[in-house]
């Protein structure tokens, strides 16, 4: 059966003020309830209730508001609209949200009860309705994502510190999951071994009936899309809008920009089909078409999303079931149409139709498993086939909530666990968790970023040790690596670039030196080439890519289909590489094979069983990495340090180095007694020279802006 957890909140998270947590700050002990428990409570007066919906836009199977209705005799559901939450939406997102609060609010009004809506600090407008109303308890969805964990823990500060109240309301935080789970402990470490939901296991929450409304309370308006952006123009950061504005460029359009200024002497004699092969990005050709559509469940200005509430996503979700049967109606019609469009790869369409609805809560992941179970009995006459389901449609729906919901339990274990030496945080892009941390609390930012198949403990000896130089030390898990989320998506070198570029402006908040090993470090050389503005230097280690001399294209084409070779070849090297991996390790630290211990080769083999792996692995057979290092560090002139393990198994570093030094001006190279990962396997070498690299930098950074400054002022 599913599992449902109401938490009650006591110093579960850090004041925000704290850039680094305690190690006991985000651990407390869960006060359980079952669903059988929430469902079987009468109602005992006990006090109002607040329900603070966050990314849980549904009443349906919605446990928060289910416990407060069973135990309040009055509750005020509201939703905030708080600038520091949609500075990180995507203009679509904003479409989405509003239609998405619009259907809440109707469905709350149909069963008794209205939405409050306010815009501003949700601290501050939270702590207000309390006393308002006098509750004695605030509902609210438990978070992953760091950013969410600290506001709920500014919420709760608000409420602990307020002197003039003459009660203590308290959080209680809910959960759900169909896995049987009942304590994070018990997850197990790998997919396989977690208990499936079986075919009858998974039933859902019914919607409460909610009395007693405050009548009387100022309930709020529902905001257009031209609302919100006027909103947020009054409450933007001007110096941070531009900063914000770098993500909207993609790395294709930036490098097409490149391309056309570099050969435009040329680029007559490219010829039409090159020129417009080149120029086309629109990965939806027919992004306009049927928007007049009356029935249409794509109500955004791009229209490739599905966009409403709970029952147009419902309705949208039954049509994409039924694909292969083929529909009179135009709007499953439409959902077929955007389903060919988007399946990228087999079973991606889910993702990219309903990834949305599952970020902002409109539909749970237990009910996407229920309906997708459901329509597959209806198929198969009440049973359920041993050998998999019957449609593509129902494999790609169910494989995918299971994937959200195991990585989600991953995510909440790992923020659970004390023992770890550094604190994890984790943060949310284009809809999946990414996994971080940051060491030191002043001090120019550096980022360190891991090679393929690794994670960010693969720093485990760099992080505090370069921090301890007077820095901020940030790294990440890429998306597809670690405990990350693998979504079914085409991954590239693109991807993982652009997703370098949203940490620096999202998380980091600032220009960053760059440290890269291996195909880490071809993906900041790309950062580094097309957003030059966010780096300060970049420090490459035994990295990926070539140097060309004399390049004469960019061309870069977006779409990559995976081969039938590619769809073969990616599971044979997948499990080539689990029975393999100890010695593939090792014999990368060829100076001191002691480093590739249990505790990296262990974890590596974890993530190897994650759902989505083989995905990541098919991207071996796709990558392109044409664009050639000496274009990218050209605009970084003296600002590249080449750290080479002169021992690699896996390139030629000699004549790797004698490119760089002929055709990449003004860097810098260190060549270390080591193998392909010398940061682990030499970390105090590699340490110290980092270290001074960014004290060398950020001294000439320093003189530049002071005689900038002086030259200004005789001016």
């Amino acid at each position: 059966m599913a599992s449902v957890t109401l938490t009650p909140l006591r110093s579960l998270f850090l004041p925000p003020t704290l850039l680094l947590p305690t190690p006991s700050a985000f651990n407390r002990c869960f006060s359980v309830k079952t669903k059988a428990q929430i469902t079987n409570q009468s109602n005992n007066n006990g006090g109002a209730a607040v329900v603070w919906f966050k990314n849980d836009l549904r009443i349906d199977d919605h446990p928060g508001i289910v416990s407060a209705a069973s135990n309040h005799a009055n509750v005020v559901p509201i939703y905030v609209f708080d600038p520091r939450i949609l500075s990180r939406f995507p203009d679509e997102m904003v479409e989405l949200l509003i239609l998405a609060v619009e259907d809440l609010r109707r469905s709350l009004k149909e069963h008794g009860s209205n939405l409050m809506i306010r815009f501003g600090n949700v601290e501050n407008i939270l702590w207000e309705l309390v006393k308002e109303i006098k509750a004695t308890v605030l509902f609210a969805e438990e978070e992953v994502e760091y950013d969410l964990r600290s506001l709920v823990a500014t919420v709760e500060d608000f409420l602990a510190a307020d002197p003039v109240l003459d009660w203590r309301p308290k959080i209680e935080l809910w959960r759900t999951s169909f896995y049987d789970v009942k304590n994070l402990d018990d997850l197990p470490a790998f997919f396989g071994d977690v208990k499936k939901p079986q075919q009858d296991d998974v039933s859902l929450l019914g919607i409460p009936r909610l009395h007693g409304c405050f009548m009387e309370l100022d309930w709020g308006h529902l905001p257009t899309v031209d609302d919100v952006g006027t909103f947020m123009d009054c409450h933007a950061n001007r110096e941070k809008e531009q900063w914000y504005s770098i993500k909207h460029t993609s790395a294709e359009d930036v490098l097409r920009m490149d391309h056309m200024k570099l050969f435009k002497s040329v680029s007559l004699g490219m010829g039409e089909s090159r020129v417009s092969e080149l120029g086309s990005s629109s990965q939806f050709p027919n992004e306009t078409r049927r928007k007049g559509l009356k029935n249409s469940v794509f109500g955004t200005s791009k229209g490739n999303i599905v966009a409403g509430g709970t029952e147009v996503v419902l309705n949208a979700f039954a049509g994409y079931l039924r694909y292969l049967e083929g529909t009179a109606r135009d709007d499953w019609q439409e959902v077929h149409q955007r389903l060919r469009e988007t399946e990228t790869r087999t079973g991606a369409s889910f993702g990219t139709l309903f990834g949305s609805a599952l970020q902002l809560g409109t539909i749970s992941s237990r009910r996407v498993y229920y309906e997708a179970i459901r329509y597959e009995k209806e198929r198969n006459a009440g049973f359920l086939s041993p050998f998999g389901y019957s449609t593509t449609t129902v494999a790609a729906a169910i494989n995918a909530v299971c994937s959200v919901e195991w990585y989600w339990l991953l995510s909440l274990k790992s923020l659970s666990r004390r023992e770890e030496p550094y604190s994890k945080r984790l943060w949310r892009w284009n809809g999946h968790l990414i996994q971080y941390t940051v060491v030191g609390c002043e001090g120019p930012a550096v980022l360190l970023v891991h090679g393929f198949g690794a994670f960010f403990e693969h720093y485990r000896d760099n992080l505090s040790n370069i921090a301890d130089g007077g820095n901020r030390v940030w790294a990440l898990t890429l998306l597809g690596f670690g405990q990350s989320e693998k979504p079914n998506i085409v991954y590239s070198e693109l991807m993982w670039a652009e997703l370098l570029r949203d940490f620096i402006v999202e998380v980091v908040g600032e220009p960053a030196h760059l440290v890269g090993n291996s195909i880490g470090g071809y993906f900041i050389s790309i950062v580094g080439g097309l957003w030059p503005s966010l780096v300060k230097s970049i420090v490459l280690m035994n990295t990926a890519g070539n140097v060309i001399p004399g390049y004469s294209s960019l061309l870069f084409f977006k779409e990559r289909q995976i081969s039938g070779a590619a769809w073969l070849g990616s599971r044979a090297l997948l499990q080539y590489l689990r029975l393999s991996t100890r010695s593939l390790v090792k014999n990368c630290y060829p100076t001191r094979p002691e480093r590739a211990d249990d505790c990296l080769i262990t974890e590596m083999l974890r993530a190897s069983y994650d759902p989505g792996s083989v995905e990541v692995m098919e991207s071996v057979f796709s990558f392109n990495l044409s664009i050639p290092l000496n274009h990218l560090l050209s605009r970084l002139k003296g600002k590249v340090l080449v750290l080479q393990g002169m021992k690699d198994p896996i390139s030629d570093s000699r004549s790797k180095l004698a490119m760089f030094r002929e055709h990449c001006e003004g860097i810098i190279i260190k060549e270390l007694d080591a193998g392909h990962c010398p940061h682990d396997e030499c970390p105090e070498e590699v340490n110290t020279l980092i270290r001074e690299w960014i004290s060398a930098i950020e001294g000439r950074l320093h003189s530049e802006i002071v005689d900038s400054s002086i030259s200004s002022a005789c001016t």
